[in-house]
């Protein structure tokens, strides 16, 4: 582990604002010094990678919260686009969803989740998963360098 953790940029691509909201509490009672972002579809999360629209001074992210039940464009949608782009395919994205089918974990994992995790519908156990999920990121393993 290391002894002294940068704080990161994280996407939460999320349209459930009671999930939203929880993770925001994860993130705060923890006391995270990792900025969250925010958005609440496909589209955005593109617009946001892509820095498009309202997105334009978006930093890139160094992790990627995704969930997979999105309007407009879905999460395997997301994921898949993220990782065939050689500019975006180095970000770590943990899909974090409601669904625990096996066909769902199994098409994330060929389209390159570096991580699934199904969301615990218990307030305590939802934050202890997220919780989880920053501390293995910014503690555990080495993220790539962004970019400049």
């Amino acid at each position: 582990m290391t002894t002294a953790a940068q704080p990161i940029d994280v996407l939460l691509v999320e349209d459930d604002p009671g999930d939203e909201l929880m993770t925001r509490e994860a993130f705060e009672d923890n006391k995270i010094g990792n900025t969250l972002h925010v958005v609440r579809d496909g589209q955005e999360a593109l617009d946001f990678l892509y820095r498009r629209g309202e997105h334009t001074d978006a930093p890139r992210p160094d992790l990627i919260l995704l969930d997979l039940n999105l309007p407009k464009y879905d999460g395997r949608q997301v994921l898949e686009k993220i990782k065939s782009d050689p500019d975006l395919s180095d970000i770590p994205v943990v899909v974090l969803t409601t669904s625990a089918a096996e066909e769902d974990i199994l098409r994330s994992y060929k389209l390159h989740a570096n991580a699934y995790v199904t969301k615990p519908v218990d307030l305590d156990q939802f934050i202890a998963a997220v919780r989880q999920i920053d501390d293995f990121f910014v503690q555990v393993v080495r993220l790539p360098r962004r970019p400049r």
